[in-house]
Parts: C-alpha cells; structure tokens; sequence
C-alpha cells in the first residue's frame, strides 16, 4: 500500500496539515474494498482528487472512471445520461444510448455535486447501489451493472434531507464512508506553501519571473478567510503573476486583490432560527393592522357624526369613550381651537341647502370667509367631499401645504396623511 506522502506527489497535492493527511490515509484505507464513499467540504477544496486516489488504488484501476458533474445536466436529461434511453424514449432521441452506468460497468463512477440530483433521480440511483439494476429511459429490461459509487457534495446533507431535497436512504447508502476535506482557513500552515507553488507554475507557464510576498503580505495570506478556497487562491496567485510588474509583492498590493481584506471576521448567523419565531412575529403583526383597521372604522364613525351637522361639543361629550380609546385622552370640558386638531379629523363644512344650491361656509371664520355655490346633480361621498376640498385648498394657496392646512382647519400633518391617502 502506497504511503500518504507518494499518493501527495502522485496527485500533485500540496500541504501538512493533519486533517489533510488524515483525509488521504482514509482514502487510501477505503480504496481496495467496494463500498460507496462520500466526500463533503465546501467548494474549491480539491474534493474530486479523492475518488482519483480511490479508483488508481482499488482492483478497479484498469476499468474505466468517469466523473460526472450531477448539478451541470439539465434535470430533464440527467436519467439518459446516466442510465442510457432506447431510440424513440423522447423527442429527439433517434437512436439508442448507454448511460454513463453502462458504459463504466466494473470501473469507478464520481458523482461530484450529488446534491444536485432530481428526486426521480434519486430513486434510479438508490437501486443501482441496493441491487446493481437499472433501466434505460423507455425501457422496460433491466440491467445489471457493477460500478463503484464515489460521491461527492458542498451542500449540508442533514439540511436537504430535513427540506425533502434529498433522499435520507439514499444518503445512508452513499455515505458508507464519509471523508470531508477541511476548508482551506483550517489549513494555514498550507496557504503559502500552496501559494508559492502556483505562483511557480504560472512563472513557468507565462515564462516571466516568479512572485515573492513580503512579510506583512504572508501574514494578510494567512489571516484571509478564503471563502472559494483553494480554487479562489490559485485565482489570485494567476491575476497577481500576469498583472504586477514589481515581482515583490507588497501588503497594500495583495489587498488589492483580496475582497473585503480586514472585513472578512466570520460572523455569527444564527441558523437555529425557528419558524415559530416568524411566525409569532408575523402573528403580532396582523393584530396591530387589524387594530388600526378598527380605529380607523371608529375614526369614521366620529366623523360622520360631525358631518351631521350637530353641536360639536354635544358629539364630543357623547363619543367620549371613542376618543378616549382612539386617542387615549381624558375628556375636555371646555371646547378648545385644537380640539379638531388634536382628533386629527379633517372639518368638514357645514352646509345648508337653499332650493337647488348647496352653499359651504367655512367654520374658522376668524382665518378665511369664502362660499361657494356648486349644483350638484346627486349626493357626494364622504371620501368625494374630502378629496374636493383639498384638492381646493392646494389650488387656492398654490400647492403650499401649511397654508392649506391652515384654511381646511387641519395640522399640516393631518393634511400631509391625506395627501398621501389620495395619492395627490
């Protein structure tokens, strides 16, 4: 059995770090037998060198290896891919197919972003690892095949299975082994190892001189979080080798390159949220709009009865409860010019009829004193006679709201809301 250190320079893998080598002694344990494997990690940590080392070590090694990208077919082609389809099975499927399962039949098949797989896919592939059959799209005789299973996903299992994205027997029988990559910020011991060896491969390919990081540069290195991994650290390595004419590197010139360089502290999310909390929040918020609903029935029901016409003061006495539970105020014995103002209730004028012609009087006559005779062929609506005065009101004093305000005998606040309600 090859040594953890040959199978590194075998595969052109780069580090020290203890949960790497850790890594690769586990592959190199689970290779020789045939059960299903599954790698996680986050993406750009190098998962697909692991079913390689499986297959080159296993009794598989000279049958084929095909690795298949699971999340880049189209969820309406992936069963024709794997399992094959007979000539006619769909639209444009003119002649016969093997399935990558067929056509690997005693070698090695990498699922890489399993994670991906439609449910129905789920299924076609679940009984190929339980029993060795399958059925191509359109066919109904089975196959048998006999290929080894290494899988391999960025996403959290245990989540997509709780969200029904994902197959829980399925799981089980994929992750017979789970070997996880740990995340490159985990490794940083290896960081600039694996720096300098790409920034010396892209030297070499570009035939120009190799990079050299100062020291404060090294320690900006290690401190990022590397969020792509070690796939976002050969980007940078490859834009600093071909971009910078000053091969020393320094920490302002790295940074450069680095989103979010001295911002990227991880932050605590926390992901055990329920949903009960969202909905009791969403619970509080449907009394309170139900609450300003029944004020606002309340507020109309105060101000009809002063469209009516009668004493102020005697509507006032009478809904004393109403606006106490609308405004929370203790009763006025004595009539005041804010009382109105206060209620935030649009004055409505009064009027008195004079055989066919409606006259309006204004009630702060001490302010303005104007009449106006409108014929009307039928009755206004409450919400009609105070979108027309308003609408006068801003006519009259040309737009300026506070002096509107002043001669409909409302605060500008009062009259602002109403604005808006008309959508003025």
């Amino acid at each position: 059995m090859e040594n953890i250190q040959s199978i590194k320079q075998r595969f052109e893998i780069i580090g020290n770090d203890a949960k790497l080598n850790r890594t690769i002694e586990k592959a190199i344990q689970v290779a020789p037998t045939d059960i299903s494997v599954l790698v996680t990690g986050e993406s750009g940590v190098g998962k697909e060198s692991i079913p390689k080392i499986i297959h080159s070590l296993s009794h598989r090694k000279h049958a084929k290896y095909i690795a298949v990208n699971c999340g880049a077919i189209p969820e309406g082609t992936i069963d024709s891919e794997l399992f094959g389809h007979e000539k006619g099975a769909f639209t444009g499927a003119t002649s016969t197919r093997s399935g990558y399962f067929e056509v690997a039949d005693g070698g090695t098949i990498f699922l890489d972003e399993v994670g991906e797989l439609p449910l129905t896919t789920q299924v076609r592939l679940l009984r190929v690892l339980e029993n060795g059959e399958f059925l191509k799209v359109g066919s109904s005789k089975v196959q048998k095949t006999d290929v080894r299973i290494v899988a391999a996903t960025n996403i959290q299992m245990s989540e997509a299975i709780q969200k029904g994205k994902f197959r829980e027997d399925l799981y089980y029988r994929l992750s017979t082994v789970e070997i996880h990559l740990p995340p490159l910020r985990d490794r940083k011991e290896d960081i600039h190892l694996l720096f300098r060896k790409f920034a010396s491969d892209f030297a070499q390919k570009y035939k120009m001189p190799t990079i050299r990081l100062d020291d404060n540069a090294v320690q900006l290195l290690l401190q990022y979080r590397w969020g792509g991994n070690i796939r976002q650290l050969r980007n940078v390595a490859e834009q600093i080798s071909v971009l910078e004419q000053n091969r020393a590197i320094s920490y302002e010139t790295l940074r450069t390159y680095l989103p979010d360089a001295g911002k990227n502290l991880p932050a605590v999310i926390n992901s055990d949220k329920k949903e009960s909390d969202f909905s009791s929040e969403r619970e509080i918020l449907y009394k309170v709009l139900f609450d300003m609903k029944a004020d606002l029935n309340d507020l109309k029901k105060l101000t009809m009865e002063l469209m009516k016409g009668g004493d102020s003061e005697k509507v006032q006495e009478e809904n004393e409860g109403l606006i106490q539970k609308i405004y929370g105020e203790e009763k006025q014995t004595t009539k005041s010019a804010d009382d109105y103002e206060e209620l935030e209730v649009l004055h409505i004028p009064q009027q008195s009829t004079v055989s066919d012609t409606v006259v309006y009087h204004e009630p702060q006559q001490d302010k303005y004193h104007f009449a106006e005779e409108i014929e009307e062929e039928e009755t206004l609506s409450l919400h009609e006679k105070e979108l027309e005065l308003i609408k006068k009101a801003l006519e009259r004093n040309r737009g300026k709201r506070k002096a509107a305000a002043d001669e409909l005998g409302i605060s500008e606040r009062t009259l602002y809301r109403k604005i808006k309600q008309f959508d003025l």
